[in-house]
């Protein structure tokens, strides 16, 4: 592979949607933002379009891990249910006791879940992917679950992620009970030419990348001109032409090596209706310039979504702190117990906080540094020599977790009783760590 000829810790244009090279830029951070709003703050069904490759599953990933503390969430990747399965699915994501239940037993077994999650005051979001597979019928009951509230609040907030197809069957008159509940539009454009060149080096970047642009002016242009905007299609042109470079023996992209790429990728042409597909919906634009400013503003900090395995103290280079801790934060700090010896190994890292993760109060708060891929242990150990010097190295932690079916690895920071503590602390360490973009977070949702 190219990885080493370009000085890259890791790929950075696999097309398998990791959120540590999510795009904020061409609108997404916004929209990103926008959802958050819509779905804390609303009752309605929200619906999120976009083309194949246009970065939905991408966005639907980020919620899981930016939804706070408070949102508990069910992911279905599969929509090709019958109603009684999508049911069934949603009450076992949920943790629902189904014996045997089908039919009313099986709505009303999933009816007393909600209602118990809701007493215990927390919220439920049921996200939907591959929409627009999902059969008519499946649809329907769809609409039926959001009927389902308590005296003041529904129980249950649904988000619907698919192609344009979505639209249409939406727009069939069997469907207009179910358009009607829909409260807000999201439309995933392409990317402008003139936010390709940014997309690609922050990929790059993201990938540890820290030399001069690689792509030419006349590389942007084809890449733009190929994939439509698509940042799929975008990824697998960068990728290609990468690897044409590396062959031969060359450090910057210029179009020889793109229409290289783009005679081997051998996209299919798209019909007039895809290629007109990616204007924004002005709902969704108004919603998210309304919920920029909110967020900009400072009334909300997100939290990353359910992560469960233990966690490992990680030795990090000094234990200087910068400024004095408050006298609250100050005795939290102190509370966690300190390996007398780091581990020597990043193996026994992560095998020693098992007991101390098993010892930490759900309802306890620390600071998330960093999330990555699994396999990215190298990722890891760049991150805790470059970022955690000037923390407090007792208190750094590296923990391993699944997630949607993927292994990640996480680095945090603390243990926190409330949240004043723990934003006091995280004043401290976003001044220290930028770069992490260091957010709050329960050891309930670690687990």
């Amino acid at each position: 592979m190219y990885l080493e000829h370009f000085g890259l810790r890791e790929a950075p244009f696999r097309i398998t949607p990791h959120t540590e090279f999510f795009f904020s830029g061409a609108n997404r951070g916004a929209t990103l933002e926008a959802l958050i709003y819509a779905i804390t703050r609303d009752e309605g069904i929200v619906k999120v379009s976009g083309e194949v490759g246009s970065g939905k599953t991408m966005l639907c990933r980020m919620l899981l891990e930016k939804l706070p503390a408070h949102v508990e969430t069910a992911y279905l990747a599969n929509p090709s249910l019958s109603r009684d399965e999508i049911l069934r699915a949603i009450a076992e994501e949920l943790r629902a006791p189904l014996p045997g239940y089908h039919g009313h037993a099986l709505l009303r077994a999933l009816q007393d879940r909600l209602l118990e999650i809701y007493a215990a005051g927390r919220t439920v979001v049921v996200m939907i992917d591959e929409a627009h597979a999902m059969p008519p019928e499946t649809l329907e009951e769809i609409r039926l679950l959001s009927n389902l509230e308590s005296n003041r609040h529904k129980l249950l907030h649904i988000v619907l992620f698919g192609q344009p197809e979505l639209n249409l069957h939406l727009s069939a008159m069997n469907m207009r009970p179910l358009k009607e509940r829909i409260t807000h539009n999201f439309a995933l454009g392409p990317l402008h030419r003139s936010e390709i060149g940014s997309y690609l080096m922050f990929r790059l970047r993201a990938a540890g990348y820290r030399g001069p642009d690689l792509f030419t002016p006349r590389a942007l242009h084809l890449i733009s001109r190929a994939s439509l905007g698509l940042t799929r299609r975008i990824n697998i042109l960068a990728d290609k032409s990468l690897l044409s470079a590396f062959a031969e023996d060359r450090h910057q992209i210029d179009g020889k090596q793109v229409k290289a790429a783009i005679r081997d990728a051998q996209f299919n042409p798209m019909h007039d209706g895809e290629r007109r597909y990616g204007k924004w919906l002005s709902a969704a634009a108004v919603v998210a310039v309304i919920a920029g400013t909110a967020y900009v503003a400072g009334s909300y900090r997100p939290h990353t979504a359910p992560a469960a395995q233990p966690v490992a103290p990680i030795a990090a280079a000094s234990a200087a702190t910068p400024e004095a801790a408050p006298p609250e934060t100050a005795r939290v700090a102190a509370a966690p117990a300190a390996a007398p010896e780091a581990p020597s190994s990043f193996a026994e890292r992560l095998a020693a906080s098992e007991t101390w993760l098993k010892s930490r109060p759900d309802s306890h708060y620390f600071i998330q540094l960093l999330t990555t891929d699994g396999n990215n242990q190298r990722g890891v150990e760049a991150f805790l020599e470059n970022n955690t010097k000037a923390l407090d190295a007792q208190l750094v932690r590296v923990y391993r977790s699944r997630l949607s079916g993927r292994e990640r690895l996480g680095v945090i920071y603390g243990d926190y009783p409330s949240i004043e503590a723990a934003s006091a602390e995280l004043q401290k360490v976003a001044r220290i760590t930028p770069a992490s973009s260091p957010y709050i977070r329960t050891f309930s949702k670690l687990r």
